[in-house]
Protein backbone atom coordinates (compact mmCIF):
# COMPACT_ATOMS: atom_id res chain seq x y z
CA UNK A 1 0.00 0.00 0.00
CA UNK A 2 0.81 3.65 -0.22
CA UNK A 3 0.19 4.65 3.37
CA UNK A 4 0.00 8.16 4.88
CA UNK A 5 0.56 8.53 8.62
CA UNK A 6 -0.34 11.85 10.23
CA UNK A 7 2.41 12.26 12.81
CA UNK A 8 4.37 9.04 12.97
CA UNK A 9 7.31 9.81 15.24
CA UNK A 10 5.76 9.74 18.74
CA UNK A 11 5.06 6.42 20.50
CA UNK A 12 2.12 4.70 18.74
CA UNK A 13 2.89 6.58 15.55
CA UNK A 14 6.51 5.43 15.40
CA UNK A 15 5.51 1.81 16.09
CA UNK A 16 2.89 2.05 13.35
CA UNK A 17 5.56 3.20 10.90
CA UNK A 18 7.74 0.27 11.91
CA UNK A 19 4.85 -2.17 11.49
CA UNK A 20 4.03 -0.76 8.04
CA UNK A 21 7.65 -0.91 6.91
CA UNK A 22 7.89 -4.52 8.11
CA UNK A 23 4.89 -5.31 5.90
CA UNK A 24 6.59 -3.73 2.89
CA UNK A 25 4.31 -0.71 2.55
CA UNK A 26 5.35 2.64 1.07
CA UNK A 27 5.04 5.11 3.95
CA UNK A 28 4.64 8.88 3.85
CA UNK A 29 4.75 10.94 7.06
CA UNK A 30 3.06 14.31 7.50
CA UNK A 31 4.20 16.26 10.54
CA UNK A 32 5.99 19.41 11.67
CA UNK A 33 9.42 17.76 11.63
CA UNK A 34 10.04 18.66 15.29
CA UNK A 35 9.64 15.38 17.19
CA UNK A 36 12.49 12.96 16.52
CA UNK A 37 13.35 14.43 13.10
CA UNK A 38 15.21 11.97 10.91
CA UNK A 39 13.93 8.98 12.87
CA UNK A 40 12.98 7.18 9.65
CA UNK A 41 15.42 7.97 6.87
CA UNK A 42 13.76 5.63 4.38
CA UNK A 43 10.23 7.10 4.43
CA UNK A 44 8.95 10.16 2.62
CA UNK A 45 8.58 13.22 4.89
CA UNK A 46 6.00 15.91 4.22
CA UNK A 47 6.48 18.95 6.42
CA UNK A 48 3.45 20.90 7.53
CA UNK A 49 1.05 21.55 10.37
CA UNK A 50 -2.52 20.33 10.76
CA UNK A 51 -3.37 23.72 12.23
CA UNK A 52 -3.33 25.73 9.01
CA UNK A 53 -0.41 24.45 6.92
CA UNK A 54 -1.72 21.46 4.97
CA UNK A 55 -0.32 22.41 1.57
CA UNK A 56 2.04 19.42 1.35
CA UNK A 57 -0.99 17.10 1.23
CA UNK A 58 -2.51 18.68 -1.87
CA UNK A 59 -2.48 16.79 -5.14
CA UNK A 60 -1.41 13.48 -3.58
CA UNK A 61 -3.13 10.10 -3.32
CA UNK A 62 -2.77 7.23 -0.86
CA UNK A 63 -4.44 3.88 -0.38
CA UNK A 64 -4.98 4.54 3.31
CA UNK A 65 -4.42 7.07 6.11
CA UNK A 66 -3.67 6.32 9.77
CA UNK A 67 -4.25 9.23 12.14
CA UNK A 68 -2.91 9.05 15.72
CA UNK A 69 -2.62 12.83 16.03
CA UNK A 70 -6.14 14.29 15.72
CA UNK A 71 -7.43 15.90 18.91
CA UNK A 72 -9.69 18.78 17.83
CA UNK A 73 -12.62 18.38 15.40
CA UNK A 74 -11.81 21.51 13.43
CA UNK A 75 -8.29 20.30 12.72
CA UNK A 76 -9.51 16.82 11.76
CA UNK A 77 -12.15 18.39 9.51
CA UNK A 78 -9.57 20.51 7.70
CA UNK A 79 -7.31 17.58 6.84
CA UNK A 80 -10.32 15.43 5.90
CA UNK A 81 -11.42 18.05 3.39
CA UNK A 82 -8.16 17.40 1.55
CA UNK A 83 -7.98 13.64 2.09
CA UNK A 84 -11.56 12.40 1.56
CA UNK A 85 -10.97 12.10 -2.20
CA UNK A 86 -7.25 11.39 -1.90
CA UNK A 87 -7.34 8.20 0.19
CA UNK A 88 -9.33 5.01 0.08
CA UNK A 89 -9.49 4.31 3.82
CA UNK A 90 -8.97 6.22 7.08
CA UNK A 91 -8.06 4.79 10.50
CA UNK A 92 -8.54 7.22 13.39
CA UNK A 93 -7.10 6.61 16.86
CA UNK A 94 -9.56 7.78 19.49
CA UNK A 95 -9.75 7.02 23.22
CA UNK A 96 -11.86 5.20 25.80
CA UNK A 97 -12.39 8.64 27.36
CA UNK A 98 -15.16 9.21 24.80
CA UNK A 99 -17.61 7.18 26.90
CA UNK A 100 -20.06 9.07 29.07
CA UNK A 101 -20.49 6.35 31.72
CA UNK A 102 -17.40 5.74 33.86
CA UNK A 103 -19.07 3.11 36.07
CA UNK A 104 -20.64 0.54 33.74
CA UNK A 105 -18.63 -2.69 33.45
CA UNK A 106 -18.29 -4.20 29.99
CA UNK A 107 -18.67 -0.99 27.98
CA UNK A 108 -19.21 -1.68 24.29
CA UNK A 109 -18.74 0.46 21.22
CA UNK A 110 -22.48 1.18 21.19
CA UNK A 111 -22.59 2.89 24.60
CA UNK A 112 -23.30 6.61 24.94
CA UNK A 113 -20.50 9.12 24.34
CA UNK A 114 -19.46 12.09 26.45
CA UNK A 115 -20.64 15.54 25.47
CA UNK A 116 -18.74 18.80 25.62
CA UNK A 117 -19.32 20.83 28.81
CA UNK A 118 -20.98 24.19 28.17
CA UNK A 119 -18.52 27.01 27.63
CA UNK A 120 -15.57 24.69 26.97
CA UNK A 121 -12.49 26.24 25.35
CA UNK A 122 -11.42 25.15 21.89
CA UNK A 123 -8.36 23.50 23.39
CA UNK A 124 -7.62 20.07 24.81
CA UNK A 125 -7.96 19.96 28.60
CA UNK A 126 -8.72 17.21 31.07
CA UNK A 127 -12.44 17.93 30.71
CA UNK A 128 -12.58 18.36 26.93
CA UNK A 129 -10.23 15.55 25.86
CA UNK A 130 -12.86 12.80 25.61
CA UNK A 131 -15.72 14.88 24.19
CA UNK A 132 -13.48 16.43 21.53
CA UNK A 133 -12.24 12.99 20.52
CA UNK A 134 -15.86 11.86 20.13
CA UNK A 135 -16.47 14.86 17.86
CA UNK A 136 -13.35 13.96 15.85
CA UNK A 137 -14.75 10.47 15.36
CA UNK A 138 -17.89 11.91 13.80
CA UNK A 139 -15.80 14.09 11.49
CA UNK A 140 -13.93 11.03 10.21
CA UNK A 141 -17.07 8.94 9.79
CA UNK A 142 -18.75 11.76 7.89
CA UNK A 143 -15.83 12.29 5.53
CA UNK A 144 -15.15 8.57 4.96
CA UNK A 145 -18.56 6.88 5.13
CA UNK A 146 -18.24 3.11 5.00
CA UNK A 147 -14.44 3.29 4.72
CA UNK A 148 -13.11 4.27 8.12
CA UNK A 149 -12.02 2.50 11.29
CA UNK A 150 -12.25 4.27 14.66
CA UNK A 151 -10.04 2.73 17.35
CA UNK A 152 -10.77 3.78 20.93
CA UNK A 153 -7.49 3.09 22.64
CA UNK A 154 -7.07 2.45 26.34
CA UNK A 155 -3.75 2.23 28.18
CA UNK A 156 -1.06 1.69 25.54
CA UNK A 157 1.93 -0.06 27.10
CA UNK A 158 5.45 -0.62 25.87
CA UNK A 159 8.74 0.87 24.69
CA UNK A 160 8.95 4.59 23.78
CA UNK A 161 5.97 5.57 25.92
CA UNK A 162 5.98 9.38 26.12
CA UNK A 163 4.55 9.18 29.66
CA UNK A 164 5.89 7.15 32.60
CA UNK A 165 2.97 4.71 32.68
CA UNK A 166 4.76 1.88 30.90
CA UNK A 167 8.12 2.08 32.65
CA UNK A 168 6.90 2.46 36.24
CA UNK A 169 5.81 -1.08 37.08
CA UNK A 170 8.55 -3.06 35.30
CA UNK A 171 11.24 -0.90 36.94
CA UNK A 172 9.61 -0.91 40.36
CA UNK A 173 8.91 -4.64 40.49
CA UNK A 174 12.39 -5.45 39.18
CA UNK A 175 13.90 -3.52 42.10
CA UNK A 176 12.18 -5.91 44.49
CA UNK A 177 11.54 -5.44 48.18
CA UNK A 178 8.24 -4.19 49.56
CA UNK A 179 6.10 -2.73 46.78
CA UNK A 180 2.95 -0.64 47.19
CA UNK A 181 0.14 -2.47 45.36
CA UNK A 182 -2.96 -0.31 44.76
CA UNK A 183 -6.58 -1.24 45.30
CA UNK A 184 -8.25 -4.64 45.27
CA UNK A 185 -6.14 -7.66 44.29
CA UNK A 186 -8.89 -8.86 41.94
CA UNK A 187 -9.58 -5.44 40.41
CA UNK A 188 -9.60 -5.76 36.61
CA UNK A 189 -6.95 -3.98 34.56
CA UNK A 190 -6.61 -3.53 30.81
CA UNK A 191 -3.69 -2.58 28.60
CA UNK A 192 -2.41 -3.30 25.11
CA UNK A 193 1.18 -3.65 23.90
CA UNK A 194 1.89 -0.68 21.63
CA UNK A 195 3.41 -3.00 19.01
CA UNK A 196 0.31 -5.22 18.93
CA UNK A 197 -1.91 -2.17 18.54
CA UNK A 198 0.30 -0.71 15.80
CA UNK A 199 0.35 -3.95 13.82
CA UNK A 200 -3.43 -4.11 14.05
CA UNK A 201 -3.83 -0.54 12.79
CA UNK A 202 -1.87 -1.51 9.68
CA UNK A 203 -4.05 -4.63 9.34
CA UNK A 204 -7.22 -2.50 9.48
CA UNK A 205 -5.83 -0.33 6.68
CA UNK A 206 -4.80 -3.34 4.60
CA UNK A 207 -8.22 -4.98 4.90
CA UNK A 208 -10.12 -1.68 4.60
CA UNK A 209 -12.06 -2.61 7.71
CA UNK A 210 -14.95 -0.31 8.60
CA UNK A 211 -16.31 0.19 12.10
CA UNK A 212 -15.63 1.31 15.65
CA UNK A 213 -13.51 -0.73 18.02
CA UNK A 214 -12.28 -0.66 21.62
CA UNK A 215 -8.52 -0.94 21.14
CA UNK A 216 -7.29 -2.38 24.40
CA UNK A 217 -6.66 -5.79 25.90
CA UNK A 218 -6.01 -8.50 26.73
CA UNK A 219 -8.60 -10.89 25.35
CA UNK A 220 -9.09 -12.45 28.79
CA UNK A 221 -9.75 -11.18 32.29
CA UNK A 222 -6.61 -9.73 33.91
CA UNK A 223 -6.42 -8.64 37.53
CA UNK A 224 -3.94 -6.26 39.12
CA UNK A 225 -2.58 -9.15 41.20
CA UNK A 226 -1.97 -11.20 38.04
CA UNK A 227 -0.30 -8.22 36.36
CA UNK A 228 2.10 -7.68 39.26
CA UNK A 229 2.81 -11.41 39.54
CA UNK A 230 3.64 -11.50 35.82
CA UNK A 231 6.04 -8.59 36.39
CA UNK A 232 7.75 -10.48 39.21
CA UNK A 233 8.04 -13.60 37.09
CA UNK A 234 9.33 -11.65 34.08
CA UNK A 235 12.00 -9.84 36.11
CA UNK A 236 12.92 -12.61 38.54
CA UNK A 237 12.68 -10.20 41.48
CA UNK A 238 11.85 -10.79 45.16
CA UNK A 239 9.10 -8.15 45.18
CA UNK A 240 6.60 -8.39 48.06
CA UNK A 241 3.29 -6.62 47.50
CA UNK A 242 1.52 -4.60 50.19
CA UNK A 243 -2.07 -3.96 49.11
CA UNK A 244 -3.62 -0.59 49.99
CA UNK A 245 -7.31 0.14 49.57
CA UNK A 246 -8.83 2.96 47.55
CA UNK A 247 -9.94 4.88 50.63
CA UNK A 248 -6.38 5.19 51.91
CA UNK A 249 -4.91 6.11 48.53
CA UNK A 250 -7.55 8.79 47.96
CA UNK A 251 -7.10 10.17 51.47
CA UNK A 252 -3.37 10.44 50.76
CA UNK A 253 -4.20 12.23 47.47
CA UNK A 254 -2.50 9.63 45.30
CA UNK A 255 -3.12 10.51 41.65
CA UNK A 256 -4.73 7.69 39.66
CA UNK A 257 -3.41 6.44 36.33
CA UNK A 258 -0.36 8.70 36.20
CA UNK A 259 1.17 8.96 39.66
CA UNK A 260 -0.01 5.39 40.28
CA UNK A 261 -0.20 3.72 36.84
CA UNK A 262 -2.94 1.15 36.22
CA UNK A 263 -4.87 2.21 39.33
CA UNK A 264 -8.23 3.95 39.15
CA UNK A 265 -10.76 4.18 42.00
CA UNK A 266 -13.54 1.62 41.90
CA UNK A 267 -16.15 4.16 40.82
CA UNK A 268 -14.24 4.59 37.55
CA UNK A 269 -13.65 0.92 36.84
CA UNK A 270 -15.52 1.06 33.53
CA UNK A 271 -12.27 2.05 31.81
CA UNK A 272 -10.63 -1.19 32.99
CA UNK A 273 -13.32 -3.62 31.86
CA UNK A 274 -14.43 -2.60 28.37
CA UNK A 275 -15.42 -5.23 25.84
CA UNK A 276 -12.75 -6.04 23.24
CA UNK A 277 -14.76 -8.72 21.45
CA UNK A 278 -15.29 -6.65 18.33
CA UNK A 279 -11.58 -5.77 18.05
CA UNK A 280 -10.48 -9.38 18.50
CA UNK A 281 -12.92 -10.47 15.80
CA UNK A 282 -11.35 -7.80 13.54
CA UNK A 283 -7.87 -9.24 14.04
CA UNK A 284 -6.38 -7.64 17.18
CA UNK A 285 -3.98 -10.18 18.72
CA UNK A 286 -1.91 -10.05 21.89
CA UNK A 287 1.60 -11.23 22.73
CA UNK A 288 2.26 -12.75 26.19
CA UNK A 289 2.19 -10.19 29.00
CA UNK A 290 5.54 -11.40 30.33
CA UNK A 291 7.14 -10.58 26.96
CA UNK A 292 5.71 -7.07 27.04
CA UNK A 293 7.00 -6.53 30.57
CA UNK A 294 10.50 -7.88 29.90
CA UNK A 295 10.99 -5.82 26.75
CA UNK A 296 9.52 -2.68 28.31
CA UNK A 297 11.93 -3.11 31.24
CA UNK A 298 14.89 -3.42 28.87
CA UNK A 299 13.87 -0.17 27.18
CA UNK A 300 13.13 1.62 30.45
CA UNK A 301 16.61 0.85 31.74
CA UNK A 302 18.07 2.93 28.90
CA UNK A 303 16.29 6.09 30.10
CA UNK A 304 17.53 8.76 32.50
CA UNK A 305 16.45 8.00 36.06
CA UNK A 306 13.96 10.09 38.01
CA UNK A 307 10.29 11.05 37.55
CA UNK A 308 9.39 13.55 34.87
CA UNK A 309 6.17 15.46 34.25
CA UNK A 310 5.09 15.52 30.60
CA UNK A 311 2.84 17.87 28.61
CA UNK A 312 1.17 16.27 25.61
CA UNK A 313 -1.23 18.15 23.32
CA UNK A 314 -1.78 20.75 26.02
CA UNK A 315 -2.58 18.19 28.72
CA UNK A 316 -0.19 17.83 31.66
CA UNK A 317 0.68 14.21 32.45
CA UNK A 318 1.92 14.08 36.05
CA UNK A 319 5.09 12.21 36.96
CA UNK A 320 4.82 8.68 38.31
CA UNK A 321 5.24 8.00 42.02
CA UNK A 322 8.72 8.50 43.44
CA UNK A 323 10.33 5.88 45.65
CA UNK A 324 10.36 8.43 48.49
CA UNK A 325 6.62 8.97 48.18
CA UNK A 326 6.01 5.21 48.10
CA UNK A 327 8.13 4.70 51.23
CA UNK A 328 6.18 7.44 53.03
CA UNK A 329 2.87 5.82 52.13
CA UNK A 330 4.10 2.42 53.29
CA UNK A 331 5.16 3.86 56.64
CA UNK A 332 1.79 5.56 57.11
CA UNK A 333 -0.08 2.40 56.12
CA UNK A 334 1.85 0.18 58.53
CA UNK A 335 1.59 2.81 61.27
CA UNK A 336 -2.19 2.44 61.08
CA UNK A 337 -1.98 -1.32 61.18
CA UNK A 338 -2.80 -1.66 57.51
CA UNK A 339 -6.07 0.26 57.61
CA UNK A 340 -7.52 2.80 55.21
CA UNK A 341 -8.73 6.26 56.11
CA UNK A 342 -12.46 6.35 55.35
CA UNK A 343 -14.60 6.10 52.24
CA UNK A 344 -12.58 8.62 50.25
CA UNK A 345 -15.58 9.27 48.03
CA UNK A 346 -15.40 13.04 48.39
CA UNK A 347 -11.78 13.00 47.27
CA UNK A 348 -12.31 11.13 44.03
CA UNK A 349 -10.10 12.94 41.48
CA UNK A 350 -10.82 13.90 37.93
CA UNK A 351 -9.39 11.24 35.64
CA UNK A 352 -9.57 12.69 32.16
CA UNK A 353 -6.25 14.55 32.26
CA UNK A 354 -4.56 11.60 33.92
CA UNK A 355 -5.78 9.19 31.25
CA UNK A 356 -4.87 11.38 28.30
CA UNK A 357 -1.60 10.64 26.62
CA UNK A 358 0.56 11.02 23.57
CA UNK A 359 -0.07 8.79 20.61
Amino acid sequence: MKLLILGGTLYLGRHTVEAARARGHEVTLFNRGRTHPGLFSDVEPLIGDRDGNLGALRGRHWDAVIDPSGYLPGIVRASNDLLRDAAGHYTFISTLNVYADRTKPGLTEDDALATLPEGSPETVTGETYGPYKAMCEREVQGAFPGRSAVVRAGLIFGPHDSTERSQYWPLRVAEGGEVLAPGRRTRPVQLVDVRDLAAWLVHLAETKTHGTFNGTGPDRALTMEQFLAAGRDATGSDARFTWMDDAFLLEQKVGPYSEMPLWVPEENHAFESVSVRRAVEAGLAFRPLEETLRETLAWARTLPSGPRERRVQGVTIPAAMTREREAELLRTWHGRGGAGGGSGAAMAPRLASSMAGGR
